[in-house]
Parts: structure tokens; C-alpha cells; sequence
């Protein structure tokens, strides 16, 4: 009988002990995404942190072009925006990327170099006035953020490329976390790591982790293009609310450093080796996963191809169309090629395409990467697609239009797995010449291509599973405080120990001059004494 009491009171405490377990691991997760291709990474963390019983709260505005409004995966709340960012409207886009690539046919010149730089800097000053704006009018609308405090979230997670959720979180007090690549001020390494310029390329210097003289010259002066750009492009619309919201003696770094966790959207099979911080969590290929079958049409043309294999080649859903002439020159290369082509194209049919061709407005990209006919991989050089192609070890042709992709591209040409072409220098033959390099077995792109993808595979946790883990961690510890710096409490000067020098060379200027002034005196003592003993 003793035993059956005891067997019912284990039962019993088994129980309640599942139950605490159960509703302690499902939190609340208010997220404050940035829409594009940034989204199609978030929405991966979002589903999975449903996945493992999170309540998920999105923050969209009524203009979001990716965001659904509705989701199984997460409740939506949808603050009205009068004016769209421009990185959400296709025909700005499409503007500004025709605009780089006019500027980029005198590349080289001085006037082309700042040219490139104001067209960016008027895209992002335009949009961070827009996420701006937004910002304020979530601020401002005291009944949302009154729900937003009752609810008592666990977490905020957002993306600080344009940082009205870096705001938000720190309005509601609550632990944050990044899903980050990029900052309204750089490369996101810039402002929680040491970055040391000597080895650590800037955005859009074309820098590899090994640099001689001169390119560390142009890497500095990258540097300080973008240092002028956070300061007096990015920050003004941020740093004013920040003045109205918090007080004058909040800065806007000051909060984007406070963040509790950097889950960083690269590893360092893409990334050159760099300092690091205990809060930096590296979930780069998070998005991977194994290829799926092909639907039936795909399938049928790709078997086509038999030992020549295929081709895939897509730009993004946002930069697909580029122009008349440029995509005839790919239909033409394409075209003087054995493989057959899967060619995501939006816009009027090339003259020269050939039968080799399959144009289509949407490819299943994962599962034609993953493909073991598929040979290589013609892309733009956006993150997402790359690591795709690092998981599935399928070799790049790289054709960089805007913002990191060139970047992007220069760390897959580093690891001998990506050849890069010019789009604004482009031309039949030297495409052709690029793709018949890559295919060529006698070159080592696949073998380098599959030798880096064995190097990401060989983890002691899937990306995603990391990127989980950590998510909670926050959760059950209320922060990560004890992982971050405290360096941004300090003022730039102090953080850099100018302070010191500069009180350690007064100093050594004291002693130097009293040192001078005592032999100066004892000089003059010696030459008056001298002169009066010969009187």
C-alpha cells in the first residue's frame, strides 16, 4: 500500500512538473522586423520560435510589402504609415539601381566615388526618416504601447539596420535581441566588437582580410564615409527622438550597444577572421536546409540536361528586371552553353534566348540548389542565396548590383569558391568566359565550393537550433547582461583611453618642461657664478 502512495505522489509531482515546465517555456516575443529580404530571414526565426510554443507578436506597418498581416506563426499588429520606405517600393528601387549602375560605368574616378555614396546616403536618409516617423507614431499612440507594457513580453527581437526597434525596446524596458547583419552605421561588428582597420575590410572597399598599404588607405577612407554617414545621415532622425522621448544624455549607439544578444547572420566560413564579443552569436546558414523534390515541371527539364547539368540563376525578388540590354546578354551567353538554364526573369522575353532556357517568375531556389544536377549558381550576392549555396556546395558566379553584395561576393572569390563579374562592364563573352571557368572540372571552384560547405555542416549545433537556444536563454535569465561590455556607458573619449593619453602626455610635456626650465636655471646659476668669481 505505501508503495502505491508513493507511485500516485511521483505521479503526481511528475505531472505538476510538466506542467511548470510547459508554461514556463512558452514566452512572449514582440518583434520589430525590418521588411525586404530581411524579413525572409526573420520569419525563419519566427516560425521556429513558434515552433517551440513561443507566443510571437509582430510589429508591421499597414505599407510592409513581405509582412502578412495574418500568420499562423504569429499575431501581426499593424501601425498605419502614410509614406512607404523607399526600400519597399520596387520602382524606387529599380531607380536607385539604375542610378548605381550609370554612376559605375566611370568607376575609378574621384566624382564616381562620391557620386556612389550620395545616392546611398539619399536612400538612407530618406527611409530612416520614414522608420523614423513610424517610430514616433507608436510612441505617440498610448493605447497600443499601454497593451504593449500589460502583455509583459519576455523578449524583443528586431533588426537595427534601421533601428526604431532598438527604440521601442528600450521605451518598454525590455531584454533585446538582434537578428543582425547591418547597422544604420556599417557592418554591425563596428559597433560591438574591436574592429581593427588594418585587417578588417570596410563595406564597399573591396578589401580581403589581407591589405597593403594603399588598401588600407582606401579602407580608412571607407571607413570615414561611413563614419560621416552615421553621424550626419543615419542619426539625426533616431537621435532626435531619443532627445524628446529619453533626455539629451541618451545617445542612439548608446542604446543599439545595451542590446542583450547579437545573433549575427554570419559564420566564419564566409566571414574573414575578426575580434569578437561574448554576446555575438554566430548563426550564419541558419536558413539551410535540406533540398526538397522538385515539382514536376522542374524536375522534367532539369533531367533534361543529362551529364551537362543546369544552370540557376536569380537576382532577388526585388532587383529581377535588368533592363533590355543586360538581359540580353545573359540570354546570349546562356544560350552558347551545353547546361541547360533556370533563369528567374521578370520582364519582357530576350530575343536571343535559347531553347536551353527555362524562364520562370518564381524557382523553388533551396530545392534547385540542392539538386545534384545543378552546377552553378548565378547570383546577385545577397547572404541569404549564398549560404544556400554553401550548404548544397554549389559554386557562384557572382553579379553584384548594390549595397553588400559585392562584399559578399569578394569573401566567396577569397575562398576560391565565386568568380565575380562587373555588370556595369558587362559583355557576352566575358559572362561566357566566367561561366565556362566555374563549370570547368578542371578548375577547383567545386571541389573548394564542397570542401567550404563540409566546414559549415561540421557544427556542434545546427545555426538554427543556436539561434533558439539563445533566444531562450534571454528568456530564462531576464537579459544577458553579464555577456555585454559595459564600454557604451562610457563616453567615445574614455572608451578609447583618449583621457588617459591625454593626461599621461600633459604630464610627461610637465616633467619635460620642468626638466628644461631647472637645467635652463641651473645654466644661467653656473654661468653667474662663473663670471663673478673672474670679477
Amino acid at each position: 500500500m505505501n508503495y502505491c502512495v508513493c507511485y500516485f505522489d511521483l505521479l503526481a509531482i511528475t505531472l505538476h512538473l510538466l506542467f511548470m515546465t510547459s508554461s514556463c517555456d512558452g514566452g512572449k516575443v514582440l518583434i520589430f522586423p525590418v521588411d525586404g529580404s530581411h524579413w525572409l530571414n526573420m520569419k525563419i526565426l519566427v516560425e521556429a520560435l513558434h515552433s517551440q510554443g513561443h507566443q510571437n507578436t509582430v510589429l508591421r506597418s499597414s505599407s510592409s510589402w513581405y509582412i502578412s498581416e495574418f500568420s499562423p506563426h504569429y499575431t501581426s499588429i499593424t501601425v498605419i504609415q502614410e509614406e512607404s520606405q523607399p526600400i519597399e517600393s520596387q520602382n524606387f528601387m529599380s531607380s536607385f539601381l539604375k542610378r548605381s549602375m550609370e554612376i559605375r560605368q566611370n568607376d575609378g574616378s574621384l566624382w564616381a566615388f562620391f557620386e556612389l555614396y550620395w545616392n546611398l546616403f539619399d536612400l538612407f536618409r530618406q527611409n530612416q526618416q520614414v522608420v523614423a516617423k513610424l517610430t514616433s507614431t507608436i510612441f505617440e499612440n498610448k493605447t497600443l504601447i499601454g497593451d504593449l507594457n500589460k502583455t509583459e513580453y519576455d523578449l524583443f527581437l528586431t533588426d537595427p539596420a534601421f533601428p526604431g526597434g532598438v527604440l521601442l525596446a528600450h521605451y518598454l524596458q525590455l531584454p533585446l535581441v538582434y537578428n543582425v547583419r547591418w547597422l544604420f552605421s556599417g557592418e554591425a561588428h563596428l559597433a560591438v566588437a574591436p574592429s581593427p582597420l588594418s585587417y578588417v575590410p570596410i563595406c564597399f572597399s573591396h578589401n580581403s582580410d589581407k591589405m597593403d598599404f594603399f588598401q588600407r588607405i582606401r579602407n580608412m577612407i571607407h571607413y570615414i564615409m561611413f563614419f560621416y554617414m552615421e553621424y550626419y545621415v543615419s542619426r539625426p532622425p533616431y537621435q532626435a527622438l531619443c532627445d524628446h522621448y529619453f533626455g539629451n544624455n541618451v545617445s542612439l549607439m548608446s542604446l543599439v550597444q545595451k542590446a542583450d544578444l547579437w545573433l549575427m547572420r554570419v559564420d566564419f566560413t564566409f566571414e574573414f577572421p575578426r575580434p569578437t564579443m561574448p554576446n555575438v552569436i554566430y548563426v550564419g546558414g541558419f536558413q539551410g536546409k535540406p533540398s526538397k523534390p522538385l515539382p514536376s515541371e522542374f524536375e522534367a527539364f532539369v533531367q533534361s540536361s543529362g551529364e551537362h547539368g543546369v544552370i540557376v540563376m536569380t537576382l532577388g525578388t526585388l532587383l529581377s528586371d535588368l533592363g533590355h540590354e543586360l538581359t540580353e546578354i545573359f540570354a546570349s551567353a546562356f544560350a552558347s552553353l551545353p547546361q541547360k538554364v533556370v533563369w528567374r526573369h521578370v520582364g519582357k522575353r530576350p530575343a536571343t534566348l535559347g531553347n536551353n532556357t527555362m524562364l520562370v517568375e518564381w524557382l523553388p531556389q533551396n530545392d534547385l540548389l540542392g539538386h545534384p544536377k545543378t552546377k552553378v549558381f548565378v547570383t546577385h550576392g545577397g547572404t541569404n542565396g549564398l549560404y544556400e549555396a554553401i550548404y548544397h556546395g554549389v559554386p557562384v558566379l557572382g553579379i553584384p548590383l548594390i549595397f553588400d553584395q559585392h562584399d559578399n561576393l569578394l569573401r566567396m572569390e577569397a575562398r576560391g569558391v565565386a568568380e565575380i563579374v562587373d555588370v556595369a562592364k558587362l559583355d557576352v563573352d566575358s559572362l561566357t568566359s566566367a561561366l565556362k571557368n566555374i563549370l570547368d572540372p578542371e578548375k577547383p571552384y567545386k571541389q573548394n565550393m564542397l570542401k567550404l560547405s563540409q566546414l559549415h555542416h561540421d557544427q556542434p549545433m545546427k545555426p538554427l537550433d543556436s539561434a533558439i537556444f539563445w533566444m531562450e536563454y534571454v528568456m530564462r535569465h531576464k537579459g544577458a547582461a553579464h555577456l555585454r561590455t559595459e564600454s557604451y556607458k562610457l563616453p567615445w573619449y574614455a572608451c578609447h583611453c583618449l583621457d588617459v593619453m591625454a593626461v599621461l602626455v600633459a604630464f610627461g610635456l610637465l616633467i619635460i618642461a620642468l626638466v628644461w626650465t631647472s637645467c635652463q636655471c641651473l645654466i644661467t646659476f653656473l654661468l653667474n657664478t662663473k663670471k663673478s668669481k673672474h670679477e
